[in-house]
């Protein structure tokens, strides 16, 4: 039994995950098959190439994993690197901080550069570490995308033409778990040589697949890499490349066949409308914040997020209550502050299946429970700033004109 029923749709604005489209859970609504008939390969090998558009790709590598975007992150590492290679990896909130844990525990060196909760990747101290390392010890330079804890995201051509810059031959693996399907990400234009995403965000699935793309220089770096690896080691999966049969060991087969169904929805919509979406969802939720007399927790806008805004509350009201409020009183899930901003923000996810009006509910909601929690916002406000923008701005529905 349900036993957190309420009227109505639950109004999901976490970072992921996400709502699942009604297409795609009817294309999931299937029972078990043989994975070594035909028909899975057949599914399989068409996904594996049209996985590669959403990274804007067309030399990479695709593995699509059955796992979380930190059995991605795992299998970036363990497939690329050695333990006690040094990396270069960026601390600027909960998840970058996460999969520097897991490369430390990993045993590789860990170079962390860290800057304050609400900036972005500082990378001042890459080039001058790039410039330093002449005998090219560094075999890595790790950066997050997208960071939700903060709604932070960092500029991955910068980066780019920062190692070309140095002639540093170090690879260039990027998280793009809360990025890839809604900003703007381009694997070979930026010379990108593992990247990773995960189902539960911008492709708007279940969680339960970690899809990994490698270029060839990443694939060249597999052979040699020492890292113990056994579920996610690419080498497996390319071995059942050859064959033609593609899996390893048992896939998710609902997985696969809502995966066909969303990537259907975003090459329909079409992958660059979808990233603008993001931006006009972004861009109106900041509005809204503005308005209220709140502060967004990223520091500048060269890294405002499209895909979650973190709200700072004033220091007398705790955001947990704001969190809970919202889930008891009007059935809307928003995003909890986390680690060093526990208390301090709470989050709007904007991301995947998600259209204007909805986020409007949203805003709507999240002034209700302002005014809950004693802060003085004018009721309409938010919304008022976030329909002017909106209106002059959302495109004809393209499959409807």
């Amino acid at each position: 039994m349900d036993n957190v029923y309420a009227p109505g749709k639950n109004h999901l604005f976490v970072p992921g995950p996400v709502n699942i489209p009604d297409p795609v859970i009817r294309a999931m609504s299937r029972n078990n098959e043989d994975y070594r008939s035909p028909a899975v390969p057949a599914l399989t090998k068409i996904l594996l190439e049209d996985v590669k558009k959403i990274f804007k790709t067309t030399t990479g590598t695709p593995f699509m994993i059955p796992t979380t975007g930190t059995g991605a992150w795992e299998s970036a590492l363990t497939n690329t690197l050695s333990p006690g290679d040094r990396t270069v990896s960026f601390l600027i909130g909960q998840f970058s901080l996460l999969w520097i844990d897991q490369q430390q525990r990993l045993k590789f060196n860990v170079d962390v550069v860290e800057s304050e909760w609400g900036q972005g990747a500082n990378l001042d101290i890459l080039a001058s570490k790039l410039a330093e390392d002449t005998a090219h010890t560094i075999k890595a330079v790790c950066i997050v995308h997208n960071e939700t804890a903060t709604g932070v995201t960092n500029n991955l051509a910068a980066v780019r033409k920062i190692l070309d810059h140095y002639g540093h031959p170090a690879l260039f693996l990027v998280d793009g778990v809360s990025s890839i399907c809604a900003l703007d990400f381009r694997m070979d234009e930026w010379g990108i040589d593992v990247a990773l995403t995960g189902s539960q965000k911008a492709l708007s699935l279940p969680t339960g697949m970690g899809i990994v793309c490698a270029s060839p220089k990443a694939l060249e770096a597999s052979k040699t890499a020492k890292s113990v690896r056994v579920f996610f080691d690419w080498n497996d999966y390319l071995r059942f490349y050859k064959m033609g049969t593609y899996w390893p060991y048992t896939p998710s087969i609902q997985l696969l066949y809502g995966l066909r169904a969303a990537l259907d929805l975003i090459f329909e919509e079409g992958l660059d409308n979808v990233i603008a979406r993001h931006n006009r969802l972004g861009t109106a939720t900041r509005l809204a914040v503005e308005a209220w007399g709140l502060k967004n927790c990223t520091q500048k806008e060269e890294w405002f997020s499209d895909t979650v805004t973190a709200v700072v509350v004033p220091p007398y009201l705790d955001s947990v209550e704001i969190v809970r409020r919202a889930w008891q009183r009007y059935n809307l899930s928003l995003g909890l502050g986390l680690n060093k901003v526990a208390g301090k923000v709470f989050r709007i996810g904007h991301l995947g299946n998600l259209n204007e009006l909805q986020l409007l509910g949203c805003l709507a909601g999240v002034e209700m429970i302002l005014k809950d929690v004693g802060y003085p916002v004018k009721l309409g406000s938010g919304v008022a700033a976030a329909c002017a923008y909106l209106q002059n701005n959302i495109p004809m529905i393209p499959s409807r004109i």
